[in-house]
């Protein structure tokens, strides 16, 4: 009721896969962070905002990027979306796809560490509001240990 005393949902990547959002076909607030700035993603009826997690980023040895994302709270009405999360089972072991290994140069190889998802969905609800990077790095080094 009182938008102008909080901010939304703070900027942040998704830790799972695939995730399908049907947003509130009125009210917007959802933005995007595309080459440094933040971008509005404008509510369509009927339409599904797709949005890839950390894990078909690290499955994707970087091709594809998990997406940063914030909402902003709007003064035009209270907004409304559903989010489906579509993530690895718990026990699932994350790790780039060896056939993009094989075309990737070398340096390209070590981004991304193999992982259990639940190890780092542990990770992810300490630290969901920072970067990425070093979540990926805490699991390397949990990984070499």
């Amino acid at each position: 009721p009182t938008p102008d005393k909080i901010k939304g949902l703070r900027a942040h990547t998704d830790a799972g896969g695939i995730i399908l959002l049907f947003q509130d076909p009125q009210v917007g607030g959802l933005q995007l962070l595309k080459d440094g700035e933040w971008v509005n993603v404008p509510p369509l009826r009927h339409s599904i905002v797709i949005n890839l997690g950390d894990q078909l980023e690290v499955i994707t040895n970087g091709q594809y990027k998990s997406v940063e994302h914030r909402v902003i709270a709007q003064t035009d009405g209270a907004r409304m979306s559903i989010a489906s999360f579509y993530n690895p089972g718990s026990d699932a072991v994350i790790y780039p796809a060896p056939a993009l290994l094989e075309k990737e140069e070398e340096e390209k190889k070590g981004l991304y560490p193999k992982f259990v998802f639940e190890d780092y969905m542990k990770l992810y609800a300490m630290l969901k509001f920072q970067a990425k990077e070093p979540r990926f790095e805490a699991m390397k080094a949990i990984a070499t240990a």
